[in-house]
């Protein structure tokens, strides 16, 4: 129920005003002063102040200075038998949403009030959404406590707000995409356009066409001329995903756009200028299609001016639990179901498995879970049998760049404990007899390879 406050000195009008909006459906306090209206307003919010100019004690626009200045979402109308226009624009300037003259008629009254509250509703959907908005493209949404992580934060809030094309690199289902739209909204465009296109879904004629646009009858469907990428993301940004697949005949257009941030549409003949932020995606070795010639090796250091790695989940394990548990209280909420959490031995059994769809693969994983799971936590058996049962022959790992020993070392002793955890279906006591390690020692392995959640509690 919508709260309004009524200012008027006058005890017949203040009392019809009241019963008035009461019949509305609105909840109605009342005050015949200055004092009591900075009383009444102490007792809590309202939505709209209804005020008279003239007040016993003062003026009524000092009321609207002071509501504005305390709550300046809170709508204000105004109301006096003095209207002039000096008086209205005064108004409107110190921030009134509506001047209204006595007598006044009743149901012109009602209209006022009515458009002032659905206008401050507006405003109030339209911070809120701008809220969502910067959450859902900020870094609110990559999730890590990881120190590869940390790092990755790091880097994204000192290139954000500069204007410099970023290379975004990484395997698939590492959140690329959600990196770019982190430094889109972290930057100083973020209520510009985000656009983004896979390059390696379109061949090189559709492509050309939805980058750059085409001008009528460029080719046999060009009915009409239509924009493309380059021009709907200007002002904003271009996340161009798995520029790896294009070929070199486009990369050649592609070095152009970025280097003259000039395009032409396919078919026409005049150019136009774009302020457009370049953010590049590919989960290829673009040094390696370089070498093979590829991929232009001036596109390549067009596109890597500031390059930035999205690190594999089996590279940052300790990220699983607190990725884990997002995901599990986001499907939970979308299927109405009461599952809270992820049980410890289901996140042993997480953090041992090599991962290779990374992220995505993970969250599809929970999303099954979630629709299978009937009590308050997800139980082992609600994994599937490629996470409960890894195969044990598996093939050492290529050692070189990137290779590091503890990384190994500690998901072969995940791998294990999840096994002995799964053998001994959750018995401690089994499961260190199985191990060969004490009680303690146990606990130890478990709170060490749980400790990401451990932490985000803390």
């Amino acid at each position: 129920m919508k709260r309004i406050l009524v200012v008027e000195d006058e005890q017949s009008m203040r009392e019809m005003l009241v019963i008035l909006l009461n019949k509305d459906g609105l909840e109605v306090r009342s005050a015949g002063s200055r004092a009591e209206a900075a009383a009444s307003l102490r007792q809590g919010p309202v939505d709209l102040v209804l005020t008279d100019v003239k007040l016993p004690d003062g003026d009524g626009l000092e009321i609207l200075r002071h509501v504005k200045a305390a709550s300046p979402g809170t709508a204000v109308v105004v109301m006096t038998a003095y209207g002039t226009t000096e008086m209205a624009v005064a108004a409107r300037k110190l921030g009134a949403e509506s001047y209204i003259l006595k007598p006044f008629d009743v149901d012109e009254l009602r209209i006022v009030v009515r458009d002032a509250l659905a206008n401050r509703s507006l405003r109030e959907e339209n911070v809120r959404l701008k809220r969502e908005v910067g959450q859902a493209y900020g870094l609110d949404r990559v999730i890590g406590v990881s120190d590869a992580m940390a790092s990755l934060f790091e880097m994204v809030r000192a290139i954000a707000p500069t204007s410099s094309t970023v290379l975004i690199t990484g395997e698939s289902g590492t959140g690329k995409e959600l990196v770019a739209r982190a430094i889109h909204g972290l930057s100083g465009r973020p209520d510009g356009p985000f656009v983004s296109i896979n390059c390696g879904a379109l061949p090189d004629t559709l492509l050309e066409s939805e980058l750059f646009g085409h001008v009528k009858g460029a080719f046999t469907d060009a009915h009409q001329s239509k924009k493309g990428l380059f021009e709907a993301a200007n002002g904003g940004t271009l996340f161009l995903d798995e520029v790896g697949e294009t070929s070199l005949a486009m990369q050649v257009k592609l070095l152009r756009a970025l280097q003259e941030r000039r395009i032409r549409r396919v078919g026409g003949t005049d150019e136009s200028e774009v302020d457009v932020r370049v953010i590049a995606a590919t989960n290829a070795p673009l040094e390696e299609l370089v070498k093979q010639k590829r991929f232009r090796e001036d596109l390549f250091y067009r596109l890597q001016v500031i390059p930035i790695h999205t690190p594999p989940l089996r590279e940052r394990r300790e990220d699983i639990p607190l990725l884990a548990e997002h995901f599990t209280a986001r499907f939970a909420r979308q299927m109405g179901k009461r599952v809270a959490k992820v049980s410890e031995e289901a996140v042993t059994l997480l953090q041992a498995f090599p991962w290779p769809g990374n992220v995505r693969q993970l969250e599809n994983v929970i999303e099954r879970a979630v629709a299978l799971e009937t009590t308050e936590a997800v139980l082992p058996e609600r994994l599937p049998d490629s996470v409960r049962q890894p195969e044990r022959s598996e093939a050492l790992p290529a050692i070189g760049d990137g290779f590091s020993l503890d990384s190994y070392l500690l998901s072969i002793e995940a791998r294990l404990l999840a096994e002995a955890l799964q053998r001994s279906q959750g018995d401690r006591t089994e499961a260190a007899r199985l191990l060969g390690v004490s009680a303690r020692s146990l606990r130890y392995l478990v709170q060490k390879h749980g400790r990401g959640r451990q932490e985000l509690a803390e």
